[in-house]
């Protein structure tokens, strides 16, 4: 699974938030922009600062609660086994341990509750793979820190086996190896701090199922990736702040996700249905928003700011021609026949500030259902039941000439506030792009879709418009393919016909 960014084979509306100056940057073609302990001015009030300032918990146990002692060692997990479902444990103020052993995680009955007191802290001590875990249903942490936990790649500390109906508030999970958090349907994950984990501050995955009803709210997401997955296994597309894989119906609201290394959200593989708003996404050294191979979503009134001014200028200085943008949407779009709360991808009264490019609408025509360039392998679309079906001769015909391939499509992109000024990006060329285009299909052999079809298909006749934004700066423009760079007027203009109702003024960009 994952994204493949190489494009040639394998893959004026109010402001809800007020825009921030940035300053300028300047880098190796590799390396990461210096981090100080505050790495990014406060967002709104709207939008959550919860690390530095987590709310406490109960400074006494609620009635009935069992109370679990730090001086105690696998306290925690061995009244968790002595206590019946539905029990309330309060952990009292310190430090608490599980027992030395790498497999004594807690593991939750159904209904339990796990509350911190001021200055509790859950501690792995490098020694425990996982806090908890297990397949209890409806479990509820809050206000408690997680830390020092050794998960494994591509696995989590807290509900590390993707448990259904979790509540997960007011925490912090930090320091931790691989994912800070899973997620299981219908989960709950509010007002948390998820800072600084080995891979993703959560990994919403679940190994048999769909993920459905996910809530993530309210939450501060930073830091995260700090083992740099995506440099110890290139193109394995496994980092970034969070990451969501065929979660059905998502709502993603209120959060600051910034400082991550990688992309800031990345929903891949069959996602659907989801409503990103009113997040701040910024700082984050890769897209602040990725959806691949996906579905139907609402992305509307979010501002996102300095993002991809690390993996943009690493791309440029290396000679690639790809508009790496800020917001990339990879075989994604609008599809009526998967059930969701819209039947198109809609991007609109959002602010996109001084990114490394604005968004990208590509579709790479060698990736589909069975073909040796599918990243997601194994995976077909939702559209086709028997993967087996998309094969010669059938897939030349319909049904399964559109069926079998993840279409970027029925995306409408308006009321959105583009603002670019190069030299608080410290970029030249490069960094001003918004795009819409394909590769000329070659691979495999068999493919229907070779040459310029899908491009031809994905500029000029799935429904992907852009319409009445506003732009600031010097932006240009990409179609069909990444020799096709226009200017406004072009871009407006025959054949392309974008933008309709939009301004341009070059000028006040800077």
């Amino acid at each position: 699974m994952g994204i493949k960014w190489r494009h040639w084979a394998l893959p004026a509306a109010p402001l809800a938030l007020a825009l921030l100056a940035a300053a300028g940057c300047e880098s190796a073609p590799d390396a990461r922009p210096e981090r100080t302990a505050a790495p990014t001015a406060a967002p709104s009030t709207s939008v959550a600062r919860v690390c530095a300032k987590p709310a406490a918990g109960p400074a006494k146990a609620p009635a009935g609660a069992v109370t679990v002692d730090p001086a105690v060692a696998g306290d925690l997990a061995a009244k968790t086994r002595n206590s019946p479902p539905h029990t309330v444990f309060w952990l009292r103020p310190g430090q608490h341990r599980l027992e030395p052993d790498r497999y004594a995680q807690v593991i939750p009955k159904e209904g339990n509750s796990y509350l911190g007191a001021p200055g509790a802290v859950l501690d792995g001590r490098k020694t425990n793979q996982y806090a908890f875990g297990g397949t209890a249903r409806n479990v509820t942490i809050r206000y408690l820190t997680v830390q020092g936990f050794v998960a494994p790649h591509d696995e989590g500390v807290v509900n590390h086996d993707s448990a259904d109906e979790w509540v997960i508030e007011h925490a912090t999970i930090q320091n931790n190896t691989g994912a800070g958090l899973m997620a299981g349907a219908r989960q709950r994950v509010r007002a948390s701090c998820l800072r600084g984990n080995g891979q993703y501050g959560m990994n919403a995955y679940k190994a048999t199922g769909r993920i459905s009803g996910l809530v993530v709210e309210g939450n501060e997401i930073t830091g995260n990736n700090r083992d740099d997955w995506e440099r110890r296994r290139p193109g394995c597309g496994c980092t970034g702040g969070v990451k969501f894989w065929a979660v059905n119906g998502a709502d993603v609201r209120g959060n600051w996700v910034h400082d991550n290394r990688g992309a800031g959200l990345w929903a891949d593989t069959n996602n659907n249905d989801f409503r990103i708003e009113d997040n701040v996404l910024e700082a984050n050294d890769g897209a602040a928003l990725i959806y691949e191979t996906s579905y139907n979503a609402v992305i509307r009134k979010n501002t996102i700011r300095r993002n991809n001014w690390v993996e943009g200028r690493r791309h440029a200085d290396r000679g690639d021609t790809f508009p790496f943008a800020t917001v990339y949407l990879s075989e994604s779009g609008g599809e009526p026949r998967v059930r969701a709360r819209t039947d198109k991808i809609e991007i609109y009264r959002n602010v996109l500030e001084n990114n490394w490019s604005g968004i990208t609408l590509w579709e790479n025509a060698d990736r589909f259902c069975n073909s040796p360039a599918n990243a997601s392998s194994g995976d077909c679309t939702l559209l086709v039941e028997n993967t087996g079906r998309c094969a010669q001769p059938a897939i030349a015909t319909a049904p399964l000439y559109a069926d079998c391939r993840w279409k970027t499509q029925r995306v409408d992109i308006h009321s959105n506030r583009f603002v670019l000024d190069k030299s608080v990006v410290a970029c030249m060329v490069d960094c001003d792009r918004m795009a819409v285009l394909a590769n000329y299909g070659t691979y495999p052999d068999w493919s229907p879709y070779q040459g310029e079809r899908v491009a031809e298909a994905i500029t000029r006749k799935q429904d992907n418009r852009w319409h009445d934004n506003v732009y600031l700066g010097p932006w240009k423009f990409v179609a069909h393919d990444p020799s096709r760079i226009l200017d406004s007027g072009q871009w407006q203009g025959t054949p392309y016909q974008q933008d309709a109702g939009s301004t341009f003024r070059a000028q006040d960009g800077g």
